[in-house]
C-alpha cells in the first residue's frame, strides 16, 4: 500500500504556506526594528549637532526670544493624541473592524496634518521675520532637527494615506496588519522622539 507524500497531504500545502507567511511577517517586522534602530543613530546625531550649536546665536535672537510655547503645546498634544487614535485604529485592525479601523486612521492622517501644518507655519513664520536657518549656527541647527523630523512625520502621513488605500481596496489581509504595525512603530517612534525635541529644544531653550 502506497503512501501519500506529505507534500501532497489536504491542507499541508495552506498549512506551508500559512507557516511561510508567518515567517516572512516576523522578518518584516525585525527588518523594521533595525530600521528604527538606524534611525535612532541619525536623530541622535543631529540632537548632538543641536547641543554644540544652540549657543552659537551670531549675536542674533536665541530660544527665548523666538519660541512660543503654548503654540508648539498645541502642535505637540495634536500629535500625542494621534499616537492614542492609531492605537484604536490598531485594535481595530487586529479585531477585523475593517470601518472603524479606516476611521481612526483618518482621524489620526488629521491629527498628523494639523502638527505638520503649524510647524510649516512656524518655519515661515521665523523665515519672514528674518530669523531663517543661514541666518546663525543655532538657527541651522533648529532648523535642520526639527525639519528632519517634520521630514518623518510627512513621510509617515503619506505611508497612512497608502495603507488607508489598501485597506478600503482589499480589507486587513494578515500581511496589511503587518504593514499597519510597522507604520504604527514608526509613528509612535516619532512621538518619542518629538517629546524629545519639545523638553531639549523648546522648554530648555525658553528658559
Amino acid at each position: 500500500m502506497s503512501t501519500i507524500p506529505a507534500s501532497l497531504k489536504p491542507g499541508s500545502h495552506a498549512a506551508d504556506h500559512g507557516h511561510d507567511e508567518h515567517h516572512h511577517e516576523g522578518h518584516q517586522l525585525f527588518g523594521f526594528w533595525v530600521y528604527l534602530m538606524t534611525d535612532c543613530l541619525l536623530f541622535a546625531s543631529f540632537f548632538a549637532t543641536y547641543a554644540v550649536l544652540f549657543m552659537n546665536t551670531a549675536g542674533g535672537v536665541s530660544g527665548k526670544d523666538i519660541f512660543e510655547l503654548d503654540f508648539v503645546a498645541v502642535e505637540t498634544a495634536a500629535l500625542l493624541l494621534s499616537s492614542i487614535t492609531f492605537g484604536f485604529a490598531m485594535i481595530a485592525a487586529h479585531a477585523q473592524k475593517k470601518g472603524a479601523t479606516l476611521a481612526w486612521l483618518l482621524v489620526t492622517f488629521a491629527f498628523g496634518a494639523v502638527f505638520i501644518g503649524m510647524e510649516i507655519y512656524e518655519f515661515h513664520h521665523l523665515i519672514v521675520h528674518g530669523n531663517g536657518p543661514q541666518t546663525s549656527a543655532f538657527l541651522t541647527a533648529f532648523f535642520s532637527l526639527v525639519g528632519l523630523h517634520g521630514c518623518h512625520v510627512t513621510a509617515g502621513l503619506i505611508w497612512m494615506a497608502v495603507m488607508m488605500i489598501d485597506v478600503a481596496k482589499n480589507g486587513l489581509r494578515p500581511r496589511t496588519v503587518t504593514r499597519l504595525g510597522c507604520l504604527s512603530l514608526f509613528w509612535h517612534f516619532l512621538d518619542i522622539v518629538w517629546i524629545c525635541v519639545f523638553t531639549v529644544v523648546y522648554l530648555m531653550g525658553a528658559m
